[in-house]
């Protein structure tokens, strides 16, 4: 495989201005915004999106997705037309590690409601014992793969006793206990944050539910940074109307962008942010640094970083 060219997806204007990543790349390939809905592919090698087009996989060689998940590639197709695949793992720890640690201070410093309040021009301090400080809270988070480990840092860093939930159940800097995922009820049985940060897969499509939500305490609260399909929304609801837990925060639903009529922008204790939790500044140019090191890996054989398929 050669990378002489590589097309610029419009469909990544959603995290960043295209533009931006063509100028970050442009003195190792030429490289230009296209929109591959309606923009022939057949002069590029290469294409760096978010979305996935049909049209890729007779027109290139190689897809770089700006995102940690790949469940929107069909991985099938991309082995039977012989198209490369790499993803950008590693990137997003930082910024998924902060937005969560937001989150938990977002409801144990009881800013959510207050912000709620100040729309409504309502001077209204929480009650005594509503307020809490993350420092010796449980947090269990699911997925320890490079989100979930941003988010432990964090949590560590506000002094939180960290449980997890990896595949291969081995033990994880910063993390007091790690359960496999067949152990996953255990894990959560304490938590008051239950924070969830894995792929979209099968095994873990609804692998929380109306029984975990059971589980967990009544104070508990969840985040969600996964994929919606993680979670089974109608249970959360179900679990929310009957106070069975705290609250959640949620970057990622069932459909995107949320539809109007859902009731999760009603909760008073449910944040909603849209799909937005590993945005930052810099997330142009730390894909633009793995598109780099990938050209010049390409050129001298050596094995692709974050190669998928």
């Amino acid at each position: 495989m050669n990378v002489r060219s590589v097309a610029i997806d419009e469909s990544v204007s959603t995290v960043f201005p295209p533009e931006r990543l063509q100028h970050a790349l442009e003195d190792v390939v030429d490289a230009a915004t296209v929109d591959a809905t309606t923009d022939s592919l057949d002069s590029y090698d290469a294409v760096v999106t978010l979305a996935y087009h049909e049209e890729y996989l007779d027109a290139v060689d190689w897809i770089h997705s700006i995102q940690t998940g790949i469940d929107r590639f069909p991985l099938d197709d991309l082995r039977e037309h012989d198209v490369t695949l790499t993803s950008s793992t590693g990137i997003h720890g930082p910024a998924i590690g902060e937005t969560v640690a937001g989150y938990m201070l977002s409801f144990s410093r009881r800013l959510l409601p207050a912000v709620k309040a100040q729309t409504r021009r309502e001077w209204s301090p929480p009650e005594w014992d509503e307020a809490f400080t993350l420092t010796g809270e449980q947090v269990c988070i699911v997925g320890l793969g490079a989100l979930g480990k941003g988010i432990v840092d964090r949590a560590n860093g506000l002094g939180m006793e960290v449980v997890g939930v990896r595949r291969s159940g081995e033990p994880v800097d910063g993390v007091e206990e790690v359960y496999t995922p067949d152990e996953l009820h255990t894990a959560i049985r304490d938590a008051r944050f239950l924070v969830l940060a894995v792929p979209l897969v099968e095994e873990t499509r609804r692998m929380v539910g109306a029984e975990e939500f059971d589980l967990l305490d009544d104070d508990a609260i969840l985040v969600n940074v996964a994929r919606g399909p993680v979670v089974d929304e109608s249970a959360l609801i179900a679990a929310l109307e009957s106070g069975s837990i705290a609250g959640a925060a949620l970057d990622v639903f069932e459909t995107e962008p949320l539809p109007e009529d859902s009731p999760l922008w009603e909760f008073e204790n449910v944040l909603v942010t849209p799909h937005c939790a590993g945005f930052t500044e810099d997330y142009y140019r730390n894909v633009a640094g793995i598109v780099r090191e990938n050209v010049e890996n390409i050129e001298r054989g050596a094995d692709l970083r974050n190669h998928i398929v």
